[in-house]
């Protein structure tokens, strides 16, 4: 490795909520993404909130029915700005009724983000979870563009920076401000959760915002650890151009025995076409999904 993160023993991972809630289960579907991560590292265990979806409350009529607490968590980590990764975070916080829990996310994640097709929308993080409203429900911010070691094995990426040809556009056409005049939004505040185990890395992304593929070249150049054991989250696929769509599966797939957990906005087509070439290694995320990582026969 180039860097001695230290290795993780196991990870669990719960996703709380999800676009798609399965078959009968009780449980609530929400545009947006949030999941509980449960890392064990040397006696050092730590429960991780990786986003908050876009509503607490559906979030914790989910985590009743799941048996989790929110007073639990020992962090939270944003995966960037937008509301359906953010909107719940006061809410969560008031109800876990902490006085200072992390919260680690990018500096630029409090920037105004907007689109404007087919009208204007501000799609960033709202007045209800500006920073002081954040730190009066009991959270600090802990703001970084670099990585972050969170125990042994689990790290945060960071800024991805660099990103391969194809990803350097993101595929959501969004506008931020600079000076008061608006301009792309390169969503510079996407990060991801990269966590060493021992069959090889896990990436946990929010939306990807910043190329699936860029995160996972970003994960081997930072860990030294070539070897991806796993892939979870949304890649933001589901408004690409089919080129793109074509290019990600193909480096997702080749060449390794991957996992692929996707769901949220990935999108159909891509998921089809992950399933079709990764087939009992491709899973679908949902409201409820559980996730125990390492998997014994892949060690």
């Amino acid at each position: 490795m180039k860097d001695d993160y230290g290795i993780l023993e196991t990870l669990k991972i719960t996703v709380l909520m999800e676009d798609y809630a399965g078959f009968d289960s009780g449980l609530l579907s929400q545009h947006g993404i949030s999941m509980l991560v449960e890392a064990n590292a040397q006696k050092n265990n730590k429960k991780i909130l990786f986003d908050t979806g876009q509503s607490a409350s559906t979030l914790l009529h989910n985590m009743r029915l799941l048996g989790i607490n929110p007073a639990d968590l020992d962090m939270v980590v944003l995966s960037h700005c937008h509301y359906d990764h953010t909107g719940g975070l006061t809410g969560i916080l008031g109800e876990g009724g902490y006085t200072r829990i992390p919260v680690i996310a990018h500096p630029a994640v409090f920037r105004p983000s907007f689109s404007v097709r087919p009208v204007f929308r501000s799609v960033g993080m709202g007045p209800e979870n500006s920073r002081e409203t954040i730190e009066r429900a009991g959270g600090e911010m802990i703001l970084t563009t670099g990585p972050l070691s969170l125990l042994p094995g689990a790290l945060t990426s960071g800024e991805i920076g660099e990103r391969i040809d194809y990803e350097k556009k993101p595929t959501l056409s969004l506008l931020t401000l600079e000076g008061g005049k608006p301009g792309p939004d390169p969503m510079i505040d996407d990060l991801s959760l990269f966590f060493i185990l021992p069959d090889g890395l896990v990436i946990v992304t929010g939306c990807s915002h910043a190329g699936i593929v860029s995160i996972i070249e970003k994960a081997v150049k930072l860990t030294g650890v070539e070897r991806i054991a796993a892939v979870i989250g949304g890649f933001h696929l589901i408004d690409a151009e089919e080129k793109r769509i074509d290019n990600t599966v193909e480096a997702l797939t080749k060449g390794q025995d991957i996992l692929i957990y996707t769901g949220h906005c990935t999108g159909l087509k891509a998921e089809a076409r992950l399933l079709d070439r990764l087939d009992k290694n491709f899973r679908k995320l949902y409201s409820g999904s559980k996730i125990e990582l390492p998997v014994p026969e892949r060690i």
